[in-house]
């Protein structure tokens, strides 16, 4: 059980560097993913926590599509393309 307390923040940790490093730098929020990296590499746990709360990309719900607006014909470009 010690074992699990010291195992589990280090794997999140991993996880979390994997994830901001896959992660597109135009996604991140609030600072550049360098300085997440370093972040989470220094800091540590508080600094993965701060990721997943600030920085990491919002993602959509629950795997469902974004809402897409739907236009009238006279302002949809591809309906007047169309014509």
């Amino acid at each position: 059980m010690r074992f699990l307390i010291i195992l589990l923040p280090v794997i999140f940790t991993i996880y979390t560097i994997v994830d901001c490093a896959k992660t597109d730098a135009s996604e991140i929020r609030n600072l550049p993913k360098w300085a997440w990296l370093l972040i989470i590499i220094i800091i540590g746990t508080i600094g993965t926590i701060a990721y997943w709360i600030a920085g990491r990309p919002r993602r959509t719900g629950l795997g469902r599509p974004p809402v897409r607006r739907i236009l009238p014909p006279d302002d949809d470009p591809d309906f007047l393309r169309k014509i």
